[in-house]
């Protein structure tokens, strides 16, 4: 399969990929498994089909669809809600078959893009559940942890190139980065451990490597999150805190990360951390609530509540830092990232005054303007 088809996304399309399978892993404890239905009309009790638990069964499937269709989610902050995405993954996992499919796009002779199934999912190597797919935006390589202690790095083809052990008791979350260098998990134990995957100049994958560990937290760490360019992580843990890092270190001189901060935070399962590209915004999720902090002092500035319906299960900015995504039933909600606005213009005053030639000044008032036009068009709706 031709890389270019396994990375070609468009703006927000990474960011819902990721909280489909999120919803996915979120939503398989509580959907019934194919055919269970079927297995109830079948039972029988003294010679006769036992319809009425059938009959009640149904009918607690459709109370449930129900309450999903129900529930009613606006917000100042609110860009849109996407609802039913699932068609535009590439990369997906299945539940049912404990197994990776991967979807090739085709452009048509429209101009338009469609997805068809590779001809053969990847081969069952997990012997637990899987609870984390990802795929490098080089294209060189996909993960796939499970929640033993498992990660496995295999080539678009379906090949495994590398079998991971993260000794952490379970993987209760794992990702690559998005600079496609680096996978990491978390799980029982209070770090996240960090491996570079390396390949030779000419493109061939070389080895996996230990890159650097991020530890100070006193419990097992709920999730992490990287910026762009992978200089700056976030973790939440169990322990009831929040951390900022910096991770733009010398790690093959065994150089450790630097913790930039530790902040205080109400926890509850299932919790997730995201930090924007430009890494000057942090989010968290706990339970059906938001809140959005500025990464330079960890300051709270918005806090959004009951987004979905269930639970949220996934939360991710886009690649340009504009906009926030959050998953937690069958909607996907955009939230304009106005913190991130706040802090351009900040960061942008600053560097204002500083400015040394007119050229510069003219640049940076220009970017201090646009920020200032997007972040009041969303307070004029807010208002």
């Amino acid at each position: 399969m031709e890389p270019f088809a396994i990375i070609a996304v468009s703006l927000l399309l990474g960011a819902l990929i990721y909280f489909i399978s999120a919803a996915v892993t979120g939503s398989r404890k509580s959907l019934p498994q194919e055919g269970s239905i079927v297995e109830e009309d079948s039972k029988v009790s003294n010679g006769v089909s036992d319809k009425n638990t059938a009959s009640k069964k149904q009918k607690l499937q459709r109370l449930r669809k129900e309450k999903l269709q129900q529930h009613v989610f606006s917000h100042p902050l609110l860009a849109t809600s996407l609802k039913d995405c699932i068609p535009l993954a590439f990369i997906t996992w299945l539940a049912n078959e404990e197994t990776i499919r991967v979807f090739k796009m085709i452009k048509k002779d429209d101009g338009t893009f469609t997805f068809t199934a590779a001809p053969e999912d990847f081969p069952k190597k997990h012997k637990a559940p899987i609870v984390n797919i990802g795929i490098a935006e080089t294209g060189k390589f996909i993960m796939s942890a499970s929640n033993d202690t498992t990660i496995l790095i295999w080539d678009l083809k379906g090949e495994v190139l590398a079998t991971i052990n993260t000794n952490q008791m379970n993987n209760a979350y794992a990702t690559v980065s998005p600079c496609g260098r680096f996978v990491a998990s978390c799980g029982f134990t209070p770090d996240v451990k960090v491996w570079e995957v390396c390949f030779t100049k000419s493109g061939s994958f070389r080895e996996v490597m230990r890159a650097f560990d991020l530890k100070g937290h006193s419990a097992g760490i709920y999730s992490f999150a990287f910026s762009n360019d992978s200089t700056r992580m976030a973790t939440i843990s169990k322990d009831g805190t929040w951390k900022l890092w910096d991770t733009d270190v010398q790690y093959k001189q065994q150089q450790d990360p630097y913790l930039l901060y530790t902040m205080k935070y109400e926890v509850s399962d299932p919790c997730r951390i995201a930090l924007s590209p430009d890494a000057r915004v942090v989010a968290i999720s706990s339970g059906f609530n938001i809140t959005v902090h500025n990464a330079k002092m960890g300051k709270q500035e918005e806090e959004i509540l009951n987004v979905h319906g269930e639970e949220i299960t996934g939360l991710a900015f886009d690649v340009n830092s504009r906009f926030l995504v959050s998953c937690g039933d069958r909607a996907i909600r955009v939230f304009h990232n106005v913190v991130g606005y706040r802090a351009v213009i900040e960061e942008m005053e600053v560097r204002l005054k500083k400015a040394t030639n007119e050229a510069m000044r003219e640049r940076v008032q220009q970017q201090i303007s646009d920020a200032q036009k997007a972040l009041e068009a969303v307070c004029i709706r807010k208002e």
